[in-house]
């Protein structure tokens, strides 16, 4: 079935962020545009970024958009350069969404609802004259390395000059990135590195997480240590939480991305609970509290230090008896802890599962595609956008931007 008929048709499989804003810059570039969608309602998984908020993307430069990029981030300088920070956000802002910068530099609709970024893409998208179809897209057509067009579940098939592949990854499949668009790649000859979970939270072994669960920290730094290599790969401060299972939020996110190796016991979180004091001003802050409370039993004396949840486990740990006399606690046992306190430990098990990921890390393979036109090395008129692409970034906004540059690439390439 031929259902493009202008001097230049686009077919755009995936309606995500990388799809939308592909389309609309396709459509803007003169083309006759389709974009296929398995769900419903397209920009399903945009509903869900920041926490239903959605980090569009940072206010910063693109140097630090690839400074944020641990994969590939070479290979988006051109893309980056097409469409930065400051265009994305000229973007929206041309859309009617009022945007606003957070702390990181963090840039959120004014709104604070993900569904008006989703509606402005959506309508922009229709307003450009592209069509929407909610079709599953099971094959492409390639004849003598140049694609021809596609076909869905039920076998029909659909021609155009062009196709680009946004289907994102494997993160949150119930949105529609559930890892069929590697399928498709692969069909089309393409490498696809291994897949992992990025931006994941962490399970651990130690079961004291699960005591301290829903217990949110704030303004802590955090330490991850390879105990392989006996290095520290990565440190932040920030927000934390506790889960059944392990370890969540932002900087938790942020230190799954350089787990490389994942094996159970290799890697540690250290917390410092108090990075604004140093250990003698800790030292000196739990003397205060023993004095205070020097008739007290030493479980008593934690609350203005330490959070009610986190008092137990902090006692067990450092061996001291939760009923011993804050009078009567050692030099040694007044170290031990201050160095829970500056220190505590947790050992990484595993990721939680991919579907609970953010973002996928791995994807096609960056070498063959084209970094300047996001055009396949291997078919000629096939395109790559979004997650689908060996591209993943730190949390803070980076990942949509590499979306829509990408996005912004491939369509106006593939219009031409």
């Amino acid at each position: 079935m031929t259902l493009l008929t202008k001097n230049k048709s686009v077919i755009v499989v995936g309606g995500g962020a990388a799809g939308l804003m592909s389309a609309i810059h396709s459509a803007w570039s003169g083309a006759e545009v389709i974009i296929f969608e398995k769900n419903p309602r397209p920009a399903r998984k945009v509903l869900i970024t920041g926490k239903g908020r959605c980090n569009v993307t940072n206010n910063c430069s693109i140097e630090t958009v690839m400074n944020n990029t641990p994969t590939n981030p070479k290979f988006l300088y051109s893309a980056l350069n097409r469409f930065s920070p400051e265009d994305t956000m000229s973007f929206f802002e041309m859309l009617g969404v009022e945007l606003k910068t957070e702390r990181g530099n963090r840039v959120f609709p004014v709104s604070d609802k993900a569904k008006d970024i989703a509606d402005a893409l959506i309508s922009c998208a229709e307003s450009a004259g592209c069509s929407i179809y909610e079709k599953n897209i099971k094959s492409l057509i390639i004849e003598n390395n140049t694609i021809k067009g596609v076909k869905d579940s039920n076998g029909i098939e659909y021609f155009a000059d062009s196709v680009i592949l946004a289907c994102g990854g494997a993160s949150y499949p119930k949105t529609g990135s559930d890892g069929y668009g590697y399928v498709l790649a692969r069909q089309a000859g393409h490498t696809v590195t291994k897949i992992k979970p990025s931006l994941v939270p962490l399970e651990s072994i130690e079961s004291y997480c699960c005591d301290m669960m829903g217990l949110s920290l704030r303004n802590i730094k955090i330490d991850l240590l390879d105990t392989k290599t006996e290095k520290t790969i990565y440190s932040d401060f920030g927000e934390l939480l506790f889960t059944h299972f392990g370890l969540s939020g932002p900087i938790v996110l942020s230190a799954s991305s350089h787990i490389k190796e994942m094996e159970s016991g290799r890697y540690k979180i250290i917390i410092d609970l108090k990075p604004a004091l140093s250990e003698e001003q800790l030292d000196a802050r739990i003397l205060r509290d023993f004095s205070e409370f020097k008739n007290k039993d030493f479980i008593n004396s934690l609350g203005k230090l330490l959070p009610q949840k986190m008092i137990p486990v902090i006692i067990s740990l450092s061996e001291i008896s939760e009923h011993k006399k804050c009078n009567e606690i050692t030099r040694a046992e007044r170290h031990r802890l201050l160095k829970l306190i500056k220190a505590f430990p947790i050992t990484i098990k595993a990721f939680r599962p991919i579907a609970e990921a953010i973002v996928t890390s791995g994807g096609v393979s960056v070498k063959e595609i084209s970094s300047k036109t996001m055009e396949s090395k291997l078919v000629k008129g096939l395109y790559f956008a979004g997650e689908l692409i060996d591209i993943d970034a730190y949390t803070g906004g980076f990942n949509l931007q590499l979306a829509f540059a990408t996005g912004v690439v491939a369509g106006e390439s593939a219009a031409m």
